[in-house]
């Protein structure tokens, strides 16, 4: 009956903090431009072409030459940082804002043995988390695994963040699909830097929250065998958006207002609309990663965000995937839960093969 008790509680205590952030109107919601007009359109047709034919998946990625800086060092590990120009098609890059064009990266390395006997991970954004520190902090211990952690910094967050954009909140429907497209561009160049420049023996991919989704895809579509860990993370985005505590925080009045203009549109048109638009993120249409043994979702018991069975979804779409579930909700399990989240980390590249020995 406690487990149960305790259970309700983080469940509980995900929409407390999702009222507090999202309807007290202390911020401005989700999307409040609308749609994003003809950008909507540009990034539907890039987003499918992201799926479903095979050859898809090996697509190369663009190789990219970070111009990197040394923040600190001392004998056992070294933090750099890099920025590279955005890799992505020159039409995604139009459409980003101007601020979005450059990535930035941190890179924490450890010095005790070569790369091809070290592996490294790319650590990608949950949503509101515009700096490095969180996911620098969670990679640090893994420097005594000789695990490095590169974090990326998205577009639409930190020092990317569109002049107009106030915190997370995203202002058109459209700057999602484009955050997640040159998220997963910038990734897989990421890891093919890794991999062919840097020389690392084994690469992989995580993130938390809207950061997992968006390893889920990468882990998909990168040619290369990597170890691939949603946190906390939905199949879909309508999951978030359309059934979770977010549902709250988008302005579904804007986006009735904006189709108004067009089409008639009613809120119940317009809630429609989104879930086929967020569909696109179904990462159960993508392909099977190459090790699938080597993807591991941490899931949360009680999560106010993202119910078990989208996370049970995506397992089911990739056999031979684990799920693990830590005890709690979205919010403290993202507090609580790190040391399962580096243990994940650590199993996942434990099941995949040295480069050198491929």
């Amino acid at each position: 009956m406690v487990s149960v008790n305790l259970g309700v509680l983080h469940y509980v205590l995900d929409h407390i903090y999702g009222a507090f952030v999202h309807r007290t109107k202390l911020t401005t919601p989700f999307f409040s431009k609308g749609w994003g007009g003809s950008k909507l359109d540009l990034l539907e047709r890039f987003v499918k072409q992201l799926f479903p034919a095979t050859e898809t998946q090996n697509w190369p990625p663009t190789l990219v030459q970070p111009k990197w800086k040394t923040v600190w060092e001392t004998s056992n590990a070294c933090l750099r940082e890099g920025i590279f120009r955005t890799p992505c098609d020159e039409q995604l890059i139009n459409a980003l804002p101007p601020e979005s064009y450059n990535a930035r990266v941190a890179f924490l390395v450890p010095k005790t043995v070569p790369p091809q006997k070290m592996a490294c991970v790319v650590h990608l954004a949950g949503t509101g988390d515009h700096t490095f520190e969180r996911r620098l902090r969670l990679g640090g211990p893994l420097l005594k695994e000789n695990i490095a952690t590169m974090v990326l910094e998205s577009p639409f967050y930190g020092q990317r963040r569109p002049r107009l954009q106030r915190g997370a909140k995203l202002l058109c429907v459209s700057d999602l699909l484009l955050l997640g497209r040159v998220t997963i561009d910038e990734s897989r160049s990421l890891l093919h830097w890794l991999e062919v420049e840097a020389g690392f023996g084994k690469t992989g991919i995580c993130g938390l929250s809207m950061g997992g989704v968006h390893a889920a895809m990468v882990g998909s579509l990168h040619p290369r065998p990597i170890a691939t860990l949603p946190f906390l993370a939905p199949h879909s985005a309508v999951v978030a958006f359309c059934e979770g505590v977010l549902k709250y925080a988008t302005a579904w009045g804007a986006l009735r207002e904006d189709g108004e203009q067009k089409t008639g549109m009613t809120l119940e048109q317009a809630r429609e609309r989104l879930r086929s638009v967020l569909s696109l993120t179904d990462v159960t249409r993508f392909p099977i990663p190459k090790i699938p043994e080597a993807v591991i979702f941490v899931a949360a018991t009680d999560d106010g965000y993202i119910p078990k069975h989208s996370v049970l979804e995506l397992q089911k779409a990739w056999p031979g995937s684990e799920v693990r579930w830590v005890t709690g909700g979205h919010v403290s399990s993202f507090l609580l839960h790190n040391d399962e989240f580096r243990k994940a980390i650590v199993d996942a590249l434990n099941r995949l093969q040295w480069r050198e020995e491929s």
